[in-house]
């Protein structure tokens, strides 16, 4: 299975069949705790980066009300020094990047986004939400190094798992479960980890969305 298919199955298909209830953005706000969590206790500090991924909708009223979202990001900018990127992937799905070192507000910019796509009727739309963090300095070495590791936040499931890339397409499973444990309580963390669905990015350094 190549990895558009692999994608589709995972983030369309297999996930809309076992959803557990419609897209719900307030659950991102509980990142508003983890981040002091991951800083404090674990050592990772947040990537100042988080997006906000979901499938379009070949329609005039959707693009209206992405352009919504686009118009508000962009206003907002100024107040909250938030940069609001909108880009498509090379497997058909929608991004939108925000970049802050206040996470507070990249809360605050992604949860406005998906809820005004949710109050527009477009929440079965919503795929996932990342939320990229640094390693700690003690844990840099080989092929771990200087790649960031996320929180993912899926819609479908109304939960959050960890990724935590290494390597050419391996996973710090270490770390993911090290992670899991401690922040399980503080989010609601998807306890079938069938569900921690692996969301490659193209280069071993870069992002899922690049």
């Amino acid at each position: 299975m190549g990895l558009f298919e692999q994608l589709r199955r995972v983030l369309g298909v297999e996930a809309e069949a076992a959803a557990t209830r419609p897209a719900d953005p307030e659950d991102l706000f509980g990142m508003s705790t983890a981040y002091v969590t991951m800083a404090a206790d674990l050592g990772f500090e947040s990537a100042g980066v988080a997006a906000l991924c979901f499938a379009s909708v070949d329609s005039t009223d959707f693009t209206d009300a992405v352009d919504e979202v686009a118009a508000i990001l962009d206003a907002g900018e100024a107040e909250t020094g938030t940069a609001a990127t909108f880009r498509a992937d090379r497997h058909g799905y929608d991004w939108v990047v925000l970049r802050d070192d206040d996470v507070d507000d990249l809360l605050t910019s992604i949860h406005f986004a998906a809820d005004t796509l949710v109050e527009r009727g477009y929440g079965s739309r919503l795929l996932a939400a990342l939320f990229a963090f640094e390693r700690p300095e003690t844990a840099l070495a080989g092929d771990t190094a200087d790649r960031p590791l996320y929180w993912v936040y899926s819609f479908r499931r109304g939960a959050y798992y960890p990724f935590a890339p290494a390597g050419d397409h391996e996973r710090d499973d270490t770390t993911e479960f090290k992670l899991a444990s401690v922040l399980d309580g503080e989010l609601d963390v998807e306890d079938d980890e069938r569900y921690w669905y692996p969301l490659w990015p193209e280069s071993s350094r870069g992002h899922p969305w690049d």
